[in-house]
């Protein structure tokens, strides 16, 4: 079972590893442009675009479950179809995004209030990296498709080259031609096509054998389409929660002045870096789940479960001892702002918290996600929200920063306990013969 996950998990963190890797070389470029303004405006227009993109996350893990459960039930033709499915539901989510951007920009910057300065440039990244929306879209139904067919090596190939792509691009555009932040946002762009079109060779390459099974009858067939809509529209639930307090936590940052606003910026690095290599992990729950519940096959079901949560405490251990003792030297990387470093350290408690207060939530994610259980997920989010924004309203008045990251933390530990109580509730009834 060890090799089974870790099949799925090492090149899926590897895959994880370049995500923040991207946003780190970014940060880092924007800090070192000269001003604290760069790292505001990357943080805020950052956030933004990637509300919009979050807010469909559901299109990768609805994929991804239903794949799984057909790939262990050996049917090839609904695979397949299940994958053009979730790309006309990408192409539509496209359109939406477009008629959103506006809005959700105007509120985002008059509730932030941020320096006109910081403002103008983050609007600025905002609106050109929104035209990759269409490549990130169709990205979602293609990765969540190839973990559910147990392959997340080509995932982790687009993410690479992706990421190489952005970074040359990002230092060629910043550096050689000094376009400053438009040279950020253009190699954003540039790497995010030059992914979707190796992802699609490649799918070509080693599953063009199914194109013969497709039929325009079985894509649109009404039944599964309803299917797959109604799985969406729950785990879309999910997904605006999490958005919500991912977002909030960067406008609270903002609204507490541009010193914690880049702190947090910061910091939060650390949580992202701990979220991607877990999640490697979450992904083996998800194709594996799936599989051996479309396979029926609930032994292996409940070995893989308990295997994923031994390796996830193995990660809570060496990340609490890497936070524990290396924040400072991981600070100096990110920026050579003296001032925002020495902010820093005042919040750096909550840094070695994160991976106690967040592995389950990552690990039972996966696990549902593969189950297709969008409830108990958007059960458990619901309930994490709620606490989130009671325990900020609480305590910001008080302690202040502090405030924010408790409540943050407290959301997550939340997420996995809830999910973890429905799960067991429901675990019997998964199988059905």
């Amino acid at each position: 079972m060890n090799k089974r996950i870790l099949k799925i998990a090492i090149p899926a963190i590897a895959t994880n590893i370049t995500v923040p890797l991207l946003s780190l070389v970014d940060l880092a470029i924007a800090g070192h442009l000269g001003s604290v303004v760069y790292i505001c405006a990357i943080s805020v227009g950052g956030t933004l675009i990637n509300m919009l993109y979050w807010t469909f996350g559901f299109i990768r893990m609805s994929t991804s479950g239903l794949t799984a459960q057909s790939f262990g039930a050996k049917n090839h033709s609904e695979s397949i179809h299940l994958l053009l499915r979730s790309i006309l539901i990408a192409l539509s989510a496209c359109l939406l995004i477009f008629l959103m951007k506006g809005v959700i920009q105007k509120y985002a910057f008059a509730y932030m209030n941020t320096a006109p300065e910081v403002e103008e440039a983050a609007a600025y990244y905002f609106n050109l990296c929104v035209f990759g929306a269409p490549a990130v879209m169709c990205m979602y139904s293609v990765k969540g498709w190839f973990i559910g067919m147990q392959n997340s090596v080509y995932p982790m190939i687009i993410a690479i080259s992706i990421n190489v792509i952005n970074i040359l691009c990002s230092l060629v555009f910043v550096i050689g031609l000094d376009l400053g932040i438009t040279g950020i946002a253009m190699g954003t762009l540039v790497s995010q096509y030059s992914g979707l079109a190796l992802a699609f060779f490649l799918w070509k390459h080693k599953y063009g054998d199914l194109v013969p099974l497709i039929s325009k009858q079985e894509v649109l067939d009404t039944s599964k389409l309803k299917r797959i809509v109604s799985l969406n529209g729950s785990i879309a639930i999910r997904t605006v929660c999490l958005t919500a307090v991912t977002t909030f936590f960067t406008l609270a940052g903002a609204k507490q002045g541009t010193t914690l606003l880049a702190v947090n910026t910061l910091l939060i690095q650390f949580f992202s870096i701990f979220s991607y290599f877990t999640d490697g992990f979450a992904y083996a729950g998800e194709a594996l789940t799936g599989r051996y519940i479309g396979a029926k096959d609930p032994a292996n079901l409940s070995k893989s479960i308990r295997y994923i949560f031994l390796w996830g405490l193995g990660l809570v251990v060496v990340f609490t001892l890497a936070y524990k003792f290396f924040s400072i030297d991981f600070l100096h990387l990110l920026t050579n702002e003296t001032a925002t470093i020495l902010a820093a350290e005042d919040y750096l408690i909550w840094v070695v918290a994160i991976p106690i207060c967040g592995f389950s939530a990552f690990l039972w994610d996966g696990i549902m996600v593969g189950a297709t259980m969008a409830k108990g997920m958007v059960t458990a989010m619901v309930c994490a929200t709620i606490l989130f924004f009671l325990l900020y309203n609480l305590l910001i008045g008080r302690i202040g920063n502090d405030g924010l990251w408790i409540a943050f933390l407290a959301y997550l530990s939340m997420r996995g306990i809830v999910q973890f109580i429905y799960f067991k509730t429901k675990q019997k009834g998964l199988i059905k013969y």
